[in-house]
């Protein structure tokens, strides 16, 4: 296992541009963090600390395909580095008007969320030109996913040194400008400033006039929510049975994630990934279902932990669907709108889950989390139909297969590099 990856690492650039989307998303990932440090130390409320955090998350959820639709139609770096910089103006913005009065801080908050450059789609558009295997890109995917874990683990850990050491301000300063360098690391490389979207049809629905494009995005919808509610449910869980309990479910649910991620992409997957997502899905909401039973602390650990080992691989095989059906011309929209789904359905998830645990406790939260969970299944199964395979149903405009070296299987675009 650890030979494949390292086999992917050594490729030309691989490390290069996996290390600095990672980084260059760090302002994303923390943000919610962050502005809360921020708020609560200009002396504002928990109530607009959650405001502004909802005004960013929506900006940024609105920014993402629309500035995906950019690079597919501009290129990376055109659209890449000056979002990254006028998002984090805008957080410089904050730190510089304070909360008084509202409405700056407001606006401020809004630019920093509508200009986040969509990194995460760029990587993913980038993989099958810079790797070339679809059995690499396959694993590339997975340590995709794997990597967000280890993000969304260390970034508040650097928020909260960073507030330690200087202030709330300068955390958000530093993080931001840290993600600037990261994106700017991946925008100067070459396969990102030689990398050029196939040419597309003029459409004003771009990505979103594949039935299969929409079929994951309501899919993946659910799982963001299943994930929010599972947040709001292990904090109010922590609250019965000690404060830190909930940072064990959350890291226990994280590691399985590292463990399934690690493990789905070590391997090559034999047929069509499309019904290898609906199994995939399944196990994730089969592992979702028990943690409504809440057991004592080690077996809700454990159940937590079981969660979390399919989500990684789920993400992993949609990113290798949102490649085969996003409509030709359209690879880093198609992958922002998933992220842009994942994003709304966690949001959606939280506000979910509080009155469901403030009504029935943790049980009821946790509730909410597998119906989630079936309702993404559930998505799936009923519009299989529209998830086939692209090409034999004409679902996508693929255009043609990216088959140099007789090593990737269809699916794989030529066109990614120039």
């Amino acid at each position: 296992m650890a030979a494949g990856y390292a086999e992917l690492l050594r490729t030309r650039y691989a490390a290069r541009l996996l290390l600095g989307t990672l980084v260059g998303r760090l302002p994303n990932a923390t943000a919610s963090l962050a502005v809360l440090f921020f708020v609560r130390a200009q002396g504002g409320s928990y109530v607009l600390a959650g405001g502004l955090c909802a005004v960013y998350g929506v900006c940024s959820a609105i920014g993402q395909p629309l500035l995906g639709r950019a690079v597919d139609l501009f290129g990376q770096p055109r659209v890449m580095l000056p979002a990254a910089g006028l998002s984090a103006l805008g957080m410089a913005l904050l730190v510089t008007v304070g909360m008084e009065p509202r409405w700056p801080a407001c606006a401020a908050v809004m630019i920093a969320g509508l200009f986040t450059p969509p990194l995460e789609g760029g990587l993913r558009a980038l993989w099958p030109g810079v790797l070339r295997r679809a059995d690499q890109v396959h694993a590339a995917y997975a340590l995709d996913a794997v990597a967000q874990e280890v993000m969304f683990a260390a970034g508040p850990l650097l928020v909260t040194l960073c507030v330690a050491a200087w202030s709330a301000g300068a955390a958000l300063l530093v993080i931001n400008a840290i993600g600037v360098l990261g994106a700017l690391s991946v925008v100067v490389s070459r396969p990102s400033r030689e990398w050029r979207s196939a040419p597309r049809e003029a459409h004003w629905l771009g990505a979103l006039r594949s039935p299969g494009m929409l079929v994951l995005i309501g899919a993946f919808l659910f799982v963001g929510l299943a994930l929010g509610s599972i947040e709001v449910s292990a904090v109010a869980y922590g609250d019965r049975h000690g404060g830190r309990v909930a940072s064990y479910l959350l890291s226990a649910l994280s590691t399985g994630a590292l463990i399934g991620g690690l493990v789905y992409g070590a391997r090559q997957w034999p047929g069509r990934p499309e019904p290898r997502l609906r199994l995939l899905v399944a196990l994730l909401a089969l592992g979702y279902l028990p943690l409504s039973l809440t057991p004592g602390v080690a077996g809700m650990t454990v159940l937590a932990g079981v969660a979390g080992l399919f989500l990684a691989p789920a993400l992993a095989c949609a990113f290798v669907v949102v490649d085969r059906h996003a409509p030709k011309g359209t690879v880093t929209e198609a992958f922002s709108w998933l992220v842009t789904a994942f994003g709304v359905g966690a949001a959606a998830g939280a506000s979910a889950g509080g009155p469901a645990v403030q009504g029935g406790g943790p049980a009821a939260g946790f509730a909410v989390s597998g119906a989630a969970g079936v309702a993404a299944l559930l998505v799936l199964l009923s519009m299989k139909r529209f998830l086939g395979d692209p090409v034999a149903t004409g679902q996508a405009s693929t255009g043609t297969e990216n088959d140099r070296n007789g090593a990737v299987e269809p699916g794989f675009r030529a066109g990614h590099q120039a």
